[in-house]
């Protein structure tokens, strides 16, 4: 009688509960979005979603957000969708337009879709919205995978 290899194999890991360990591993050293109130509310393969309060101190000389606070919310979400995989990835690049301002006290959500991935590259696309769905950001993200893991899966 032979012995049935595969049905003793481990099973596929599962993309999500890979995302949720990348999002956790990464929150976990991302000291820049801490510092900033920067929270992750969910994360799947390709995919992630993150708020951040506008403060006095990212208020600029116009009284409005900085734009690079919205900036940074933007791309700390495409840092994680584009990492949810579990395979180290770096911006190669990224533009940002401002359709409207943020103010004191506005909640920001952005909303980061990997558009496109086919080798070491991804294009990935962030919608940035006040709480009363007002978009303040639109960036676009195009990623660099690079050696490595995010996290070790145990």
């Amino acid at each position: 009688m032979t012995e049935n290899h595969d049905a003793q194999a481990d099973p596929q890991p599962d993309p999500q509960a890979i995302a949720e360990a990348v999002g956790r591993g990464m929150y976990e050293r991302d000291h820049c979005a801490r510092s900033h109130g920067i929270e992750l509310l969910e994360i799947a393969p390709g995919y992630a979603r993150m708020t951040m309060a506008v403060r006095q101190d990212m208020v600029n000389g116009h009284d409005i957000g900085h734009g690079g606070m919205t900036f940074t919310l933007a791309d700390t979400a495409f840092a994680y969708a584009c990492n949810a995989a579990n395979e180290s990835t770096v911006a190669a690049g990224c533009s940002i337009v401002f359709p409207a301002p943020a103010r004191l006290g506005d909640r920001l959500t952005a909303e980061c879709r990997e558009v496109h991935r086919r080798g070491r590259s991804g294009v990935y696309d962030v919608t940035v919205t006040t709480q009363d769905g007002t978009v303040v950001g639109l960036f676009r993200g195009q990623s660099a995978r690079i050696q490595g893991k995010v996290v070790e899966l145990g």
